[in-house]
């Protein structure tokens, strides 16, 4: 099915008149679970017994839903997912990428201007490079007296889902085992953050033993003492993920988050999931714990809020930023195409190419081998024609083995791309101010990495996630059509009686709703 992006706006502004007034949710639970593919679902299903288990008898549950967008990371699963916006409009294009005003690699959320606060103090994240407004966004302007909160491991996924006008976003810092968070959002900590890094939650896992369910295997010794390595392996642990339910029970609490007039929002990632998924892939002993595990911690989460504000007040949106490719020796061994690309190869054939055709110079001047930015002042000084350069660097990529298709920035500025589902996530995917002047793809299950696996492909393993929406004025039931993650904010826009955010282009999903 193709998704048209361009009249769903106006089929959103025609549901929300349709959709039946009632008393709105005191807050909505926003839940990302990082790298959690969608047949995480049914695979592990007879396994979860708490929030997982709870949000498939009782919510809406999406079969079929895609990432429309390439690359499939992180941050831009993050951003799409409370703005309902594609990279080529929100301007998130990557976890990070080389900007030519600096010659540097930035993130999504670096920023130069904001400070660090708590733990080493170290650079400046905001969300500044996020061009449109998000859910939260457009809930604080609608009602002054909303709370937004964005709460996970990573900078980007506190801080992206969370918006502009959030009033704080927290992550955690690898370094020092503590909560840390912006002077973009205030001045200093919160008291009561600085209360619960003082606590030091995180070195009660001193010396704990990650064991699988039945005990039997332990895949993981802590280290026995609360050094810097200590809190750096925390990330790839279940440990991580409990730090942060544990953070999002104080932040309700400490926020009064759903006791205002207005409704409010938290926006919580979980992404212990994604560094185990990395290390040892989606068929992997440790991955399925790790499901199981987050299905307990949002059991938790859910007990708690229901002491806290009543679940019967309370809005759940659950889906994930991405998936994952199977781990490429699993797939040779199933017989299946797949394989490691040799690192350095795309940019060395590139580089080349250009030299033996248009003479010595350092022509690709970023790091990434599937984001190429070429060196323009080289391609001036020579008086060569730009096109015809970059065309000639795309062509030498597509020479190499098991390159499925190269990009050039003139194709994705007309839009001539392949008419298919792969050629629309990668027109989707480009931000001509920010974006490189070539994208490379690799055929299925192949990667550029040594070991583990990764994602950021348009194919289905990367692209098909979880969507279940649960709570007061949402109906049961389970649904089969094509959707995107792109329709989650407009739709809780609509049930929330607030804009949509400014940059989406998803549909209202008007079947979830309950009628009178």
């Amino acid at each position: 099915m193709t998704r048209n992006f361009f009249t769903v706006p106006l089929l959103a502004a025609a549901v929300a008149a349709s959709v039946p007034a009632a008393t709105k949710p005191k807050l909505v639970l926003a839940v990302v679970v990082d790298q959690f593919r969608y047949d995480y679902l049914t695979r592990f299903r007879s396994s979860y017994t708490g929030g997982l288990s709870k949000l498939l008898a009782n919510g809406s549950v999406f079969t079929n839903a895609h990432y429309d967008h390439f690359p499939t990371v992180t941050a831009i699963g993050h951003s799409t997912f409370m703005s309902g916006a594609t990279p080529a409009i929100s301007g998130i294009i990557a976890n990070d990428w080389f900007d030519r005003g600096s010659g540097k690699t930035v993130t999504s959320v670096t920023d130069k201007t904001a400070k660090i606060l708590g733990g080493k103090g170290e650079g400046g994240a905001s969300p500044r490079r996020l061009l449109v407004s998000t859910l939260g966004d457009e809930l604080k302007i609608a009602n002054g007296t909303t709370r937004v909160i964005g709460i996970s491991l990573k900078d980007r996924s506190a801080i992206l889902p969370a918006g502009h006008m959030a009033d704080g976003a927290y992550w955690f810092d690898a370094s020092d085992g503590t909560f840390v968070s912006s002077d973009y959002y205030f001045p200093d900590l919160p008291g009561w953050v600085r209360d619960f890094n003082a606590a030091r939650p995180a070195d009660k896992y001193v010396g704990a033993e990650w064991k699988s369910g039945d005990g039997k295997v332990v895949y993981k010794k802590m280290a026995p003492t609360a050094d810097a390595a200590f809190y750096k392996s925390i990330p790839a642990t279940p440990y991580s993920n409990e730090l942060i339910e544990a953070f999002s029970e104080r932040a309700i609490s400490a926020e009064q988050l759903g006791r205002h007039d207005s409704t409010d929002l938290l926006a919580v990632s979980f992404s212990g999931n994604d560094y185990v998924g990395h290390d040892f892939g989606p068929d992997s002993p440790q991955v399925r714990d790790m499901a199981i595990r987050v299905d307990h911690l949002l059991g938790k989460l859910f007990q708690y809020l229901d002491r806290e504000v009543g679940m019967a007040n309370v809005v759940v949106v659950l889906t994930a930023d991405h998936g994952v490719a199977p781990i490429p020796e699993v797939s040779t061994a199933r017989k299946m195409p797949g394989g490691r690309m040799t690192a350095g190869v795309i940019q060395s054939t590139v580089q080349a190419k250009l030299t033996e055709k248009y003479g010595e110079g350092k022509w690709v001047i970023s790091p990434s081998e599937h984001s190429l930015y070429l060196n323009l002042t080289l391609m001036a000084e020579k008086k060569l024609n730009q096109t015809e350069v970059i065309e000639s660097a795309a062509d030498a990529a597509l020479t190499i083995p098991h390159v499925f298709r190269a990009y050039t920035r003139d194709q994705l500025s007309r839009g001539g791309l392949a008419a298919d589902q792969i050629g629309r996530r990668v027109f989707n995917g480009f931000y001509g101010q920010r974006g490189p002047d070539i994208m490379v793809l690799l055929e299925p299950n192949w990667l550029f990495g040594a070991k583990g696996t990764t994602h950021g492909t348009g194919f289905g393993y990367d692209t098909h996630v979880p969507i279940i929406f649960m709570g007061p004025g949402i109906k049961a039931g389970t649904f089969h059509q094509r959707i995107a993650p792109n329709d989650v904010a407009p739709t809780l826009a609509t049930l929330l009686a607030v804009e949509t955010p400014n940059g989406s282009v998803g549909r209202v999903l008007d079947e979830i709703f309950l009628r009178d």
